[in-house]
């Protein structure tokens, strides 16, 4: 009789997710490419599987101000998604998350009748991001610290040594202000019912941004965790 499959602990999953994250397409210390970004981001497919949906709602939608024309057109696109990567067995998770996200979009829509309430997830999902990196801060274990210390296996390196942790603060801080200008910006057009704008800015905002914002958190981790810890002083013998 087989052994039970251990269940990894806590920790193990939090690095494994570390990751498979963007910010975990590149070590620490190593330098970030053009191919290593495209990389993090999902490559051209997870480019294409990101943007496509959303632009298939702006432009249905400003064209035709059909709201189910506008929403079922994404969800069509993303089962179009789920069924290549199962075709060319590619992992689907990616997008079968996706086509979920698309889905409840769609549903909050339909349901309320309001199209703006096609970009509610996406407005919560970035409050929630905001809220978690706001409370690793006010407890001093900023998550992009947290997140790197796994992934260069030195979990209290940034508490440790001032450079690291000045670097994951930085970084952190940078991470949310993103998360607050899309919510600083696409706040007020929901609540103005503002569609057509609000799609424009999520379109601009999201993927762009995030990219930019990736690159930058790599250059600045690279900067403080290839440098070698200094070595301590050897006492000099002196003559007697």
């Amino acid at each position: 009789m087989s052994e039970p499959e251990r269940q990894p602990t806590f920790h193990e999953a939090f690095a494994q997710a570390a990751r498979n994250a963007g910010i975990g397409q590149v070590k620490p210390g190593e330098t970030p490419s053009g191919s290593s970004l495209l990389r993090a981001i999902g490559g051209v497919r997870g480019l294409i599987e990101s943007i496509l949906p959303g632009l298939a709602f702006l432009v249905i939608y400003t064209v035709t101000k059909d709201l189910v024309l506008a929403v079922a057109a994404p969800v069509a696109v993303s089962v179009v998604f789920v069924i290549v990567r199962l075709v060319t067995r590619s992992a689907p998770m990616p997008a079968i998350a996706g086509l979920l996200g698309v889905g409840v979009s769609a549903a909050l829509a339909l349901f309320t009748g309001r199209a703006e309430d096609n970009f509610l997830v996406g407005i919560a999902i970035n409050t929630v991001c905001l809220i978690v990196l706001l409370v690793s801060l006010v407890i001093r274990r900023p998550l992009i610290g947290v997140i790197v210390g796994l992934l260069a296996n030195d979990p209290a390196g940034y508490r440790t040594d001032p450079a690291k942790g000045r670097v994951v603060l930085v970084a952190t801080w940078c991470w949310v202000g993103l998360f607050a200008a899309r919510l600083l910006f696409e706040l007020p057009l929901y609540f103005a019912g503002e569609t057509t704008l609000l799609g424009s800015v999520k379109l601009i905002m999201g993927v762009p941004l995030y990219a930019g914002l990736l690159w930058v958190t790599w250059l600045l981790v690279r900067a403080a965790y290839s440098k070698p810890a200094a070595a301590d002083p050897v006492p000099t013998e002196t003559a007697e």
